[in-house]
Formats: structure tokens, sequence, C-alpha cells
């Protein structure tokens, strides 16, 4: 580079990341995930999604329960939809009766048991019973409660995400910047509650209530904040002498306002580099509690619960086979996100325009 030559402009933020092919198409992979999740319903489902009846239309996906009596079966429950797609087929066949059913791609709900015509479970994976992974040992479809486990996964591990990082943070934050006795006070909570087993401690909940969604939240972040108040309160500790935030005291700024205007948007890196190994946390945190029987009761789709199936029925494969992929690559794209992200923050690696 001669000495006319301008300097490249580094690259920002964004650009960096999408440099990062493996972090970036993970990324992207990731995202597609979640949001076919979010409409999971509308792909895997026993409802149907449209119906044609006598000149009627219904959206049975999108209203209550509609009784079978309503399309001309025998029965007063719930309308099994499969069974009425064949009974419209049959009348077509007699009639000109242009009555129809539109299904779902997988036409299953993530609770709805399958004895195939009287065969006993677990089935195989089969393409004419659209049992494209087959059944688990007692009748339900593995691939929908793959795609339902994972909706709850990633939610729930993104929701105790930001849980322990709102406590964290500002405590970290407040430990770091005032010091003291306050930070003396929170290094003894930290350590005493540390060194409490959680295991126990959600055994002896899980046997006291029934565990939910948010209470397996509040409880493991009960002890899960403590990490990062670690990094925080070092990272604080540092930013806490520099010259903006003497400037800002000088100002008459209040501790609350230099926190949360100053310190952590430029510690910002320090959170942004875990959270994606936060999310691979709580994903494998409450796959092992559904696998240890402690985490969201039956018949909740659940990770856990079908890798503890797979494990104790070794000789149906598709199970554990089945659970063990999905995990490891949905594990595999946070790790490859979360290592593009550490590579983006890290100081010394410099991307520059070509």
């Amino acid at each position: 580079m001669t000495a006319s030559t301008p300097r490249p402009l580094p690259l920002t933020t964004w650009q960096k990341f999408k440099r990062l092919k493996r972090g970036y198409y993970s990324f992207n992979i990731l995202i597609i995930l979640i949001v076919l999740s979010c409409f999971a319903e509308l792909i895997f489902n026993s409802k149907a999604l449209f119906v044609s009846y006598q000149d009627e239309w219904y959206w049975p996906v999108f209203s209550p329960a509609i009784e079978g009596k309503q399309f001309g079966l025998d029965y007063e429950y719930e309308t099994n939809y499969r069974q009425l797609k064949k009974y419209f087929a049959q009348q077509g066949q007699s009639t000109d009766s242009n009555n129809f059913v539109i299904l779902p791609l997988v036409p299953y709900n993530a609770t709805e048991v399958d004895l195939n015509n009287g065969v006993y479970p677990p089935h195989p994976p089969s393409v004419a019973t659209q049992h494209y992974l087959g059944t688990d040992t007692i009748g339900r479809d593995v691939l929908v409660r793959l795609v339902y486990g994972f909706r709850i996964a990633i939610f729930f591990a993104l929701t105790l995400l930001v849980v322990e990082y709102v406590i964290g943070v500002f405590i970290g934050c407040f430990m770091g910047f005032r010091g003291g006795l306050f930070d003396l006070f929170f290094q003894r909570i930290i350590e005493i509650w540390s060194n409490i087993p959680f295991l126990y401690i959600v055994m002896i909940m899980s046997s006291l209530i029934t565990p939910g969604f948010w209470s397996l939240v509040m409880i493991m972040a009960l002890f899960g904040w403590m990490s990062m108040t670690w990094y925080m309160r070092s990272a604080s500790y540092k930013e806490a002498n520099r010259d903006y935030v003497v400037a800002a005291q000088m100002m008459g700024a209040s501790n609350f306002r230099i926190i949360y205007k100053h310190i952590i948007p430029n510690t910002v890196s320090t959170i942004i580099t875990f959270v994606p190994f936060s999310v691979a946390g709580g994903i494998t945190a409450l796959t092992a509690l559904d696998f240890l029987s402690f985490g969201l009761p039956a018949p909740a789709p659940s990770w856990g619960e079908l890798l503890k199936q797979g494990v104790d029925n070794l000789e149906y494969p598709w199970i554990i086979s089945s659970v063990v992929i999905a995990l490891s690559f949905v594990l595999m794209l946070v790790t490859f996100i979360g290592e593009a992200i550490r590579e983006i923050f890290d100081p010394k690696h410099k991307i520059y325009y070509e």
C-alpha cells in the first residue's frame, strides 16, 4: 500500500458477520426454523386447513372443535379430518359432490395417538401413513413432536436468556461500578447461592408442584444469573474508571443513568458474545430435565422425553436417531453463530473492505 493509497475502511459489525459464511448461514437457517415452528399448526396438525361442505366453507385450524355430525359423520366429538377426507372421496366417487378437505402436510398433532388400524405402536417411518419419521412408543408422530419440541425448547432458552441477563447484567454492573460493601455483599451471596445443588432443588419443586414453562424458567433463572454477573462485574469495574464515566459523574448523572446509558452500551460486546452459548445451554438444560422426568409434564412435546424413549427402546432406532440428529443440528447452528459473533468482537481480528 503506497502513501497515496487510502487505507481501506473497516467493515460494520453486520458486514463482518456476513463475511463469516458459516456463522451467517447458520443464523439464517436457525431463523427460518424458528419462523416455521411459529406456524407449525399450519404444517403439522390433525385439524384441516380448509373444508368445503355443502357449499359452505370451514377453517378448522383457526376455529374451535367442530363435531363430526356437522359434516355428516356419525359421532358428536371433534371431527377426524383424515377420516372425513376419505368419506368425501367415497361420496365423490358415487355422486357429483364437491365436498373436499385440505389437510396440512403432516396431518397429525403432537399429542395424537395413531393406532394405525389396530397395529400396536411404535410404527416405523412410512410415507403411506404420513409418519415420515415413524411414531414413538405410544403412537405419536415423531416428526411432529420434534417440531413442537423445538419451538418449546428455543423459546424456553430465549426467555431464560432474557430473565438471566436482565438480572445478571444489572447486578454485575452495580457490583463493578459501586464496589465497596455492595460488591462484597453480593460476592458472598453468589458464593453461597452457587453451592446450592440445583438438581436437588428441581427435584423438590417437582414433587411439590407440577412444573410448567414459566415455573421452570423461574427456577433455572434463580441459579443461572450468576455467571453473567461475574463477567459484567469485571467489565464494569474496568469501565468505571474511564474518563466518560468520571465526566458523567461530574455532570450530576445518577448511578442508574451512568450504568444504563454509558457502561452497558460500552460492554455490549461482552453480553452479545455469550448469547448463543447461553441459548445452547438453555436448550440442553431443558432437554436434560425432561430426560430425567423433572421437566415439562406429559403430554407436552419434548426432545428430552423423546430421547428417553429412544434410550429405553434401542430396538426402534428411528426414535433416538431422529432426536439426536435434530438436537445435534440445532446446537451446531447455535455454536457456529456463537463462534462468528466472538470473532467479530475480537479486537485482534480486523476485516476491511477489499
